[in-house]
């Protein structure tokens, strides 16, 4: 079986936050999409992300480094979020190990949220399901799209 993943290097994340950026935009107009935002230009913006950037300070001064991590779903071999769903909504491809959600399934019960190891579960408040990184399963497989293109956004856009 193919098991596609999103592997990041934390060592060379900059946390210039393009993958969030492009994530947001891609899926704005995908098949997932669009993706509410409730306060997109506040002081507190929130709204659903699939992909979004924290950054932290590790080690003790004066010998600290800043850690930038992206949170998107790595889409597991095997994803603790799956067997908890209670109306079989979250599921993973057997193809290509892409893991999805069924929003017509989805009861927004937020129990694949609570099992994520990575918090990249959230739901959408306006639609009461859950939603997550989808690899950009609709971009990949475009056979309308160049070659080149057909990766997840978040990976065209990093810069490193």
């Amino acid at each position: 079986m193919t098991q596609l993943a999103l592997v990041i290097d934390l060592n060379v994340c900059v946390g210039c936050h393009a993958c969030a950026t492009s994530c947001k935009q891609w899926n704005d107009s995908g098949s997932a999409g669009p993706l509410t935002d409730q306060n997109p230009y506040g002081k507190d913006p929130s709204g659903t992300f699939f992909n979004r950037v924290q950054t932290w300070e590790a080690g003790e001064f004066p010998a600290t480094e800043t850690v930038h991590f992206p949170k998107s779903c790595l889409h597991c071999e095997d994803p603790p979020c799956v067997p908890v769903c209670p109306t079989g909504a979250s599921y993973k491809r057997a193809e290509d190990g892409i893991v999805l959600v069924d929003y017509d399934k989805c009861i927004g019960c937020k129990y694949c949220a609570w099992a994520c190891p990575y918090g990249a579960r959230e739901v959408d408040e306006q639609q009461h399901v859950m939603k997550k990184c989808t690899l950009c399963v609709d971009r990949i497989y475009d056979t309308k799209l160049p070659e080149p293109e057909r990766k997840p956004a978040c990976v065209i856009a990093c810069p490193t």
